[in-house]
């Protein structure tokens, strides 16, 4: 069976919330399914997508673990973007923490430096 997953991400200004996403994922969205709307598929079957509802905006969390984590973060700050926090973890495992200008928190995690 196969599965699609949706991550959302609530924001107060589609408008004003579009620019850093775009940054964030290097991309422009992969489809708009309407005015408050932009998705990017961030790997086969799986998205993340930000939605204009200032009623939840600001208490997203997004969490993924990945092969790529030091080519992430670097991709990141060439784009100007830099985490909010690191934590470390047994085994080498890193948690890098990003956050929109509401608080959303995207964060990836794996083996990295």
């Amino acid at each position: 069976m196969a599965l699609d997953l949706f991550a959302g991400i609530p924001v107060t200004d589609y408008a004003t919330a579009l620019p850093w996403y775009e940054r964030f994922f290097g991309a422009e969205p992969s489809f708009l399914p309407n005015e408050i709307e932009a998705v990017w598929e961030v790997a086969e079957h799986r998205y993340v997508y930000i939605v204009q509802d200032p009623k939840r905006a600001g208490h997203a969390l997004v969490f993924s673990y990945v092969e790529d984590l030091d080519e992430r973060v670097a991709a990141l700050a060439g784009r100007g973007i830099e985490p909010a926090e690191r934590e470390t973890f047994g085994g080498g495992v890193v948690k890098v923490i990003y956050r929109d200008a509401e608080g959303n928190e995207i964060s990836y995690g794996g083996t990295g430096t």
